[in-house]
């Protein structure tokens, strides 16, 4: 059996963030506080002797792997893959609202008014599902669209590496908090993936175990 080490980083505070707007598979730039939210995570991680590195596509977290990767002395030769099975849930319809009017207008189904009503009553992967139901274009992600995309991304990343590998991967906050939800449930209480923050996976080749999440600080 293969087993990878993955140090899996959210990408560092946008624009989009900074508003308090709907941002999945829709991009921004990193703000001044994000360039170094990703600085901090280079630091932190500059020791490790990665043998990959992988991000999403989004422009954000393709540039938050590119300042991670520039604090490491071995960055010369450390391959990057962006694979587009990695990015943030898609919201469709509601990508690039605001967040707060998303959430009352999805949780009107089920008479919540908030995104912590909704994940507290329902959780993460049925409130994929209300999102879905309430994007009035059909194009948001349901839950069982959104893991078999992700699924096939950790098969990528598996093709590409090997055992022993140690690997980086930058993605995004619900998608980094949907991975802890499902693979080591109780690390995951309730609280949203910290833009840099670091999450410690193990990568065998059919499962995924969790070691620590939504670390900011500290050893790793």
């Amino acid at each position: 059996m293969s087993t990878v080490t993955a140090y899996l980083v959210r990408h560092g505070q946008t624009y989009l963030n900074l508003y308090n707007k709907v941002q999945g598979w829709i991009d921004s730039p990193l703000t001044e506080k994000g360039i170094q939210d990703a600085k901090n995570a280079g630091e932190r991680l500059k020791s490790i002797n990665f043998n990959a590195a992988f991000s999403s596509d989004s422009g954000r977290a393709i540039d938050t792997a590119k300042i991670i990767l520039r604090a490491n002395p071995h960055n010369m030769d450390i391959v990057s893959y962006q694979y587009p099975e990695l990015r943030e849930q898609f919201h469709g319809y509601f990508e690039g609202n605001d967040l707060n009017q998303m959430w009352q207008f999805v949780g009107a189904q089920v008479q919540k008014t908030t995104e912590s009503e909704v994940l507290h009553d329902f959780g993460l992967e049925r409130a994929r599902d209300l999102i879905h139901r309430a994007d009035l274009y059909n194009n948001a992600e349901n839950n069982a669209m959104f893991w078999e995309r992700l699924n096939f991304g950790f098969d990528k990343i598996r093709q590409n590496t090997k055992d022993g590998d140690t690997i980086l991967i930058v993605s995004h906050g619900m998608t980094i908090r949907s991975i802890i939800d499902r693979y080591a449930p109780k690390l995951d209480v309730g609280k949203a993936t910290i833009n840099g923050s670091i999450s410690k996976l193990k990568v065998s080749d059919n499962d995924i175990s969790v070691e620590y999440f939504n670390s900011v600080k500290g050893k790793i």
